[in-house]
């Protein structure tokens, strides 16, 4: 009887189909984050590192900063396992104000700046193959993102597979290169850290070059924005964020030390594509080939995981009655059970970040405003804890306090960095989020 009015209900558009299994959660946090950062982001985090020791450093922190937000607020996750992830936990802990400036904030500049810098990047990585004009490389970034959009409004789950499929695949030339890199290293006797520094020590450079590992280590909490499709959120939401950070960490440390084992820091600094320049050295032109093939997949299959992930913020709050055009956005398609409308506003926005941005501008400016609430929402533990006993997680955070304090004071400590040395980014960044409050009273006012 219950089977069959779920099958009434998903006839209907009115709800989501949970199809999402552990195996399909570990691969959406895998394969989101491992993408474009891990080979496009160590040119400028070396820059601003300045040395090999200082940029092997700050991609340990910023995994470890990221793994103390992961483990944080997947305590808040198994207590809320709704659709929209943070939005939920905040509507939950903070109100619906605050909720909605993030979701706001997540609408407008995240989640299309984000899927607008990861088409960029694939286009930028496919003119290794072909030559292309500025303006060509923006017609194919908009086609690449168009096409992916496709596949994701036919299914859901046929979204989830070709996220499966794609991490496996990435995962290969991230191996070969880490593999054979620290291979080269002994072979040539090259030590790791024996470059000289491009640049002395700064902790505020330092700050910059940990927010661009944040961009590479970005998407882990997307799988709680998926929840609510989620078969066993309680169990699946931790596990799978824990066990995908553990490997992401692994791999980013790994393919720099491999990197630096190839490469001076200064030929880093100077690299438009490291890893194009790290597979050369090792494995010649056929064999960058085939990495650059492998680079193109993992781009593709983290621009999918964002996409799939990003646009149930909207979604949700389309749901809760607070998005412009909420009735329009938070329809759900009868024949695919997939949420179409937000698709096609994330992706009109996406396409005017495309022809207005690059790469690094785009994720410098969507990770500053974004961490403003992954702060609040790291702290959101504490506040559970104390004044919702209504909330009954099914993980706990370990070393607690000590863990989420790590994660707060290592965001507060990054944002800080990026105000000093983005000071327009993070202005801009304000502004939008602070345009979202009479936004929200005026949509209040509608409704009442």
């Amino acid at each position: 009887m219950q089977k069959q009015q779920e099958k009434e209900m998903y006839a209907a558009g009115a709800v989501l189909k949970k199809e999402i299994g552990m195996k399909e959660a570990l691969t959406i946090v895998v394969g989101v984050v491992i993408g474009s950062g891990i080979f496009f982001k160590a040119t400028p985090v070396m820059d601003s590192a300045g040395s090999a020791i200082a940029a092997v450093l700050a991609w340990l922190l910023g995994g470890l900063l990221t793994m103390a937000a992961a483990l944080t607020l997947a305590e808040i996750g198994s207590a809320i396992p709704h659709t929209g992830g943070v939005f939920a936990y905040l509507k939950e802990l903070y109100g619906e104000k605050i909720a909605f400036l993030f979701g706001w904030v997540q609408a407008l500049i995240y989640g299309p700046a984000i899927v607008a810098a990861l088409c960029i990047v694939f286009a930028t990585q496919a003119t290794y193959f072909i030559p292309m004009s500025s303006g060509q490389q923006k017609a194919l970034a908009i086609g690449i993102l168009l096409f992916v959009t496709v596949l994701n409004v036919i299914s859901t789950k046929l979204g989830s597979r070709i996220q499966f499929i794609a991490t496996i695949a990435k995962m290969i030339p991230i191996a070969f290169i880490i593999i054979f890199g620290i291979i080269h290293g002994v072979n040539e006797a090259t030590p790791v850290f024996s470059g000289e520094p491009v640049h002395g020590f700064s902790f505020a450079t330092f700050g910059v070059a940990m927010l661009g590992t944040l961009f590479a280590y970005e998407g882990w909490i997307s799988v709680g924005n998926m929840a609510g499709e989620m078969k066993d959120p309680k169990r699946d939401l931790p596990r799978s964020i824990f066990f995908g950070m553990m490997i992401i960490i692994a791999a980013y440390v790994l393919i720099n030390v491999a990197f630096l084992s190839v490469l001076t820091p200064a030929e880093i600094v100077g690299a438009e594509n490291v890893a194009s320049d790290a597979a050369q050295i090792l494995f010649g032109s056929a064999g960058s080939m085939l990495i650059s093939i492998g680079i193109l997949i993992s781009i593709f299959g983290t621009l999918n995981g964002y996409l799939m992930t990003t646009v149930r913020v909207p979604f949700a709050m389309a749901e809760n009655k607070i998005f412009p055009f909420h009735h329009i956005i938070g329809r759900v398609e009868k024949r695919t059970s997939t949420p179409i409308n937000v698709y096609i506003f994330q992706v009109a926005i996406a396409i005017i970040y495309i022809f207005s941005g690059s790469f690094n501008t785009l994720s410098t400016l969507a990770l500053f405003a974004v961490w403003i609430f992954f702060v609040l929402a790291i702290y959101g533990v504490f506040v559970m804890r104390k004044k919702r006993p209504d909330l009954v997680p099914t993980y706990r955070v370990p070393l607690y306090p000590i863990v989420p304090l790590v994660g707060i004071i290592g965001g507060v400590y990054i944002l800080v960095c990026t105000i000093v040395s983005d000071t327009l980014y993070s202005l801009i960044g304000l502004a939008i989020t602070a345009i979202g409050y009479p936004v929200y009273m005026y949509l209040k006012k509608q409704n009442n």
